[in-house]
């Protein structure tokens, strides 16, 4: 049965008294008031949950400044999370360019529909087609009104082929598109050569490179991190060919697994990483904010197992 949404809208100084009357310990009602006039109500209410036993009920001495902490280690957490892919990103293409190029001895290997996957129709009724999804893009790219550089000077100086390289076709995509066009290689030779770089076995590969695409989309709209269910789950590594973590750290729908899955990438794409030192760093400046809701498992006494202890962060 539905229900009629019937909540009024607050002012800044009423949204402070609901605060106060749930239990919210509020030191400094002018900044907490600042705090609400940047950052509104709702975003902020998602950080409100764990401190509550009790709907709509704070425990004992939280306060608004907890509540900020946690919002601002989330924030670090995103920028952190957002440069490791960027990086890995970056590798990513580069092995997607060198493996193809240098396997089919051909600079424009994309504009060869051989090499994907005969094109389908989806659960939903959508039409799965990488190679022509790939081609729009270059041709957007080439008709656009300020075309990239690169771009720009291959039309300007080459007729033939009509496209430009891979190797610039490929600075062209986002992960998002750079995932669509993995799974939609025809080749499994193709995709493999391309996780054996990342000693990934390529289903795993390909799960990982979607979920990286969906965390690097809620890092880039600011959305929540800490204390998250994933949507979109990164398939466990069973069969790790490096140092990995341990069974009590695979929970694979937090946060904490994710973070795992771009140290073992990071490792191959950028070896002389800091991940592990600025996650520690960033633990370790916010020492209130219970770190537990990333995922990290305790040992059935309230006491956190020491995540830096596992083979894949020492």
């Amino acid at each position: 049965m539905s229900k009629i949404y019937d909540k009024i809208p607050l002012s800044f100084q009423e949204q402070i008294v609901l605060l106060k009357s749930r239990n919210l310990v509020i030191n400094d009602e002018a900044k907490a008031l600042s705090y609400l006039h940047e950052i509104s109500y709702y975003r902020l209410s998602a950080y409100f949950l764990p401190y509550q036993k009790v709907k709509d009920k704070f425990e004992y001495n939280i306060s608004f400044e907890q509540i900020i902490k946690t919002y601002s280690f989330d924030r670090e957490l995103r920028l952190l999370v957002f440069d490791c892919i960027e990086r890995i990103e970056v590798a990513i293409r580069t092995q997607f360019i060198y493996q193809m190029a240098l396997q089919h001895n051909d600079s424009h290997w994309q504009d060869n529909q051989s090499h994907f996957i005969t094109p389908f129709y989806n659960k939903i009724g959508n039409l799965v087609n990488p190679y022509a999804d790939f081609q729009t893009i270059i041709s957007k790219a080439k008709t656009a009104r300020t075309p990239e550089t690169f771009i720009k000077h291959y039309i300007t100086n080459y007729n033939k082929p009509a496209n430009p390289p891979s190797w610039m076709c490929f600075e062209l995509l986002t992960i998002g598109e750079l995932s669509h066009i993995y799974r939609g290689l025809k080749n499994n030779a193709d995709k493999k050569r391309i996780a054996d770089f990342f000693e990934l076995h390529p289903t795993v590969f390909t799960s990982w490179l979607h979920t990286l695409t969906y965390v690097r989309n809620i890092c880039a709209h600011h959305s929540r991190l800490w204390n998250r269910d994933l949507a979109i789950v990164p398939e466990k590594l069973l069969k790790p060919k490096r140092n990995w973590i341990g069974k009590p750290f695979e929970n694979n729908k937090r946060v904490f697994y994710f973070l795992c899955t771009l140290r073992y990438i990071l490792m191959r794409a950028n070896p002389g990483n800091s991940m592990q030192q600025k996650t520690e760093n960033l633990f370790n400046k916010y020492p209130t904010v219970p770190i537990k809701f990333l995922g990290i498992p305790s040992d059935g006494n309230g006491n956190l197992l020491d995540w830096l202890n596992e083979p894949l962060w020492q």
